[in-house]
C-alpha cells in the first residue's frame, strides 16, 4: 500500500523547487506581457496570425512575452517576441501531448503543477492578454480577474482580443451572473476588448501611465502600491522595429526572421535559457 503521507510531504519539496526555478528564472525579466490562448489554433489560422501581430507589437514597445510555451496561440506569441528581438517566455506544463517547448521560446521554465505555473504568469507580467481559447485558457483569465477583484495583485489590465469570440461569454456574465448578484456592477469594468495589436497597445500602455501615475501618488502619500502591491513597475523600452517591411511569416521554425535572443547568454549547446531538465 502506498504511504501517501510520506509522499505528501515529499510533493512540498517538489512544489518548492517549482517555484524557486520560476523566481530564480524571471525575477530579472523586466516588463512583461502574459499572453494566453488556445493550443488547437494551426499557423494558417486568423487566431494565429492575430497572436503572433499582438506579441510582436507589445514586444517593439519592450515588453517580455511569457506564454505556456506550447503550440498554437502561444506559439504565435513566442514567435511575435522573437522576431521583434525580445526575451521570449515559455512556462512549459508537464502534459502527455506536449513534451517539449515551441522553437521560438528562449526562456524556459517547466512545471508539473498548474497553480505554481499561474503564479509566475501572474507575478511577472504588468498586462494580461486573452486570445481564443478552451477550457486552460479561461482558467487563467478567470485567476487574473479573480487576484485583480480581490485586490491579492494590482489591478493590471486583461485585455480579450477577438470580440466576435469573447460576445458570448461577456452577454452570459451579464445577464446571469450579474443578474443573479453573484458579481458587481463594477466587476463589468475588469477587463477591456479588442480586435487588434494596436488596440492591445493602446490598452495596455494607457494603463501602465495611470499605474505609474498611482505610484507616483502613493509615494508622496507614504501609501504603498497600488491595491497593496508594492513591487517595482520596472520600466519598457521600445525596440526600434528592424525594417519598415511588414511581418513575413519565416517559412520554418527559427528561419531568418526571426533573430537571436538578445540578453543572458543560454547554458552552452541548448540555444535557450532553460531552468529545469524535463523528465521523460
Amino acid at each position: 500500500m502506498k504511504d501517501f503521507k510520506t509522499e505528501d510531504t515529499w510533493m512540498v519539496f517538489k512544489i518548492l523547487g517549482e517555484f524557486v526555478d520560476g523566481f530564480e528564472t524571471l525575477r530579472k525579466l523586466g516588463p512583461a506581457v502574459s499572453i494566453f490562448g488556445g493550443a488547437r489554433f494551426p499557423e494558417d489560422s486568423r487566431e494565429y496570425r492575430l497572436g503572433l501581430e499582438v506579441a510582436e507589437a507589445l514586444a517593439r514597445e519592450g515588453w517580455a512575452v511569457i506564454t505556456g510555451g506550447g503550440p498554437g496561440i502561444m506559439e504565435a506569441a513566442n514567435r511575435g517576441a522573437a522576431m521583434a528581438g525580445a526575451p521570449s517566455v515559455g512556462l512549459l506544463i508537464e502534459l502527455p501531448w506536449e513534451t517539449q517547448a515551441n522553437p521560438f521560446v528562449n526562456i524556459e521554465v517547466d512545471f508539473d503543477y498548474f497553480f505554481a505555473r499561474k503564479v509566475m504568469f501572474m507575478r511577472y507580467a504588468q498586462a494580461y492578454v486573452v486570445l481564443p481559447g478552451g477550457f486552460g485558457t479561461l482558467d487563467e483569465l478567470f485567476e487574473a480577474l479573480t487576484l485583480i477583484q480581490t485586490a491579492k495583485i494590482r489591478n493590471f489590465p486583461v485585455v480579450l482580443v477577438d470580440s466576435t469570440f469573447w460576445k458570448g461569454l461577456i452577454d452570459w456574465i451579464r445577464e446571469t451572473m450579474l443578474a443573479r448578484k453573484t458579481i458587481s456592477e463594477k466587476d463589468m469594468f475588469l477587463w477591456k476588448i479588442a480586435d487588434s495589436a494596436e488596440e492591445v497597445v493602446a490598452i495596455v500602455k494607457e494603463a501602465r501611465r495611470k499605474a505609474e501615475a498611482e505610484d507616483r501618488d502613493g509615494i508622496a502619500s507614504g501609501r504603498e502600491g497600488l491595491d497593496g502591491d508594492d513591487r517595482e513597475l520596472p520600466v519598457a523600452k521600445s525596440r526600434p522595429p528592424r525594417s519598415a517591411a511588414p511581418t513575413v511569416l519565416p517559412e520554418t521554425p527559427g528561419g531568418p526572421d526571426v533573430p537571436p535572443f538578445d540578453g543572458p547568454p543560454p547554458p552552452e549547446g541548448t540555444g535557450r535559457v532553460r531552468r529545469k531538465t524535463r523528465r521523460r
